[in-house]
């Protein structure tokens, strides 16, 4: 146990929908419970969502890491744990483990959340009450550093594109990040994502695309092996939205 009482634990089971061909998890739907975890951590300190919303108020990820040793299977139970590292006035570090149901580490990540004005456009300071009532414990869940600058990629290997839907937005008005993890895959080598699971993404939210947007998703090959640098710009502009790299392990 942490030396620490104010984490949070949710319990999910895999469900058929969720899976791939081979009966695994997909990274999209491991970053959709890793959210489910965080919007019922904020519930749990009656501050949900939806009550942030009301106050024109929510949550935006501008940086992030997701590392899986290993994929859930069809109907594992699986347990998120997930923390505050630190504040300051407009932001917080989330920390998150993933366990299996015999408690071993199969994932982990980190999110770096900034407190934000829906209607301005703009951080807000955090609710003294929030802070409070999570607190914090300085330890990370993965010793990466989510602030370090990942750069546009200039020459591409690979592309794809892609038009930003109205169902591609959440309640804040922004592209879920789950969506530009999709865009991301899409444009990766179809021999790469037939034989390999992403191991590791780190990625960086820079500038919003908006719904009727087209997008287009950059890939370049990195000299490490099934390793690639990636980069979401709007197509026609320098507008760039987001940039990440991702690391792919054999099956």
């Amino acid at each position: 146990m942490m030396p620490f009482n104010n984490y949070f634990d949710k319990q999910f089971e895999l469900r058929y929908f969720e899976m791939n061909e081979l009966g695994l998890a997909t990274p999209a739907i491991m970053l959709a419970l890793l959210e489910e975890t965080a919007a019922d951590h904020c519930y749990s300190i009656d501050h949900s969502l939806f009550d942030l919303f009301k106050k024109n108020i929510g949550w935006v990820l501008f940086s992030g890491v997701l590392q899986m040793d290993r994929y859930p299977n069809y109907k594992e139970k699986i347990t998120i744990r997930t923390w505050l590292s630190s504040y300051s006035t407009i932001k917080g570090y989330r920390e998150n483990l993933i366990f299996d149901e015999d408690r071993n580490i199969i994932g982990r990540a980190k999110g770096l959340w900034v407190f934000f004005d829906i209607e301005k456009r703009r951080p807000t300071p955090i609710f003294h009450e929030i802070k409070e009532k999570w607190s914090s414990f300085n330890e990370s869940s993965i010793d990466i550093n989510i602030k370090s600058k990942i750069n546009a990629v200039e020459d591409t290997d690979y592309k794809g594109h892609f038009q930003v839907n109205r169902f591609d937005t959440d309640m804040n008005k922004h592209v879920n990040n789950i969506r530009y993890l999709q865009w991301v895959i899409e444009s990766i080598p179809e021999a790469i994502v037939n034989t390999h699971f992403l191991h590791r993404i780190d990625g960086r939210f820079i500038a919003e695309a908006q719904f009727g947007d087209t997008v287009t998703s950059l890939t370049k090959e990195l000299e490490t092996k099934n390793a690639f640098q990636h980069t979401i710009k709007v197509k026609g502009s320098d507008k760039v939205c987001a940039t990440a790299t991702t690391i792919w392990k054999a099956y």
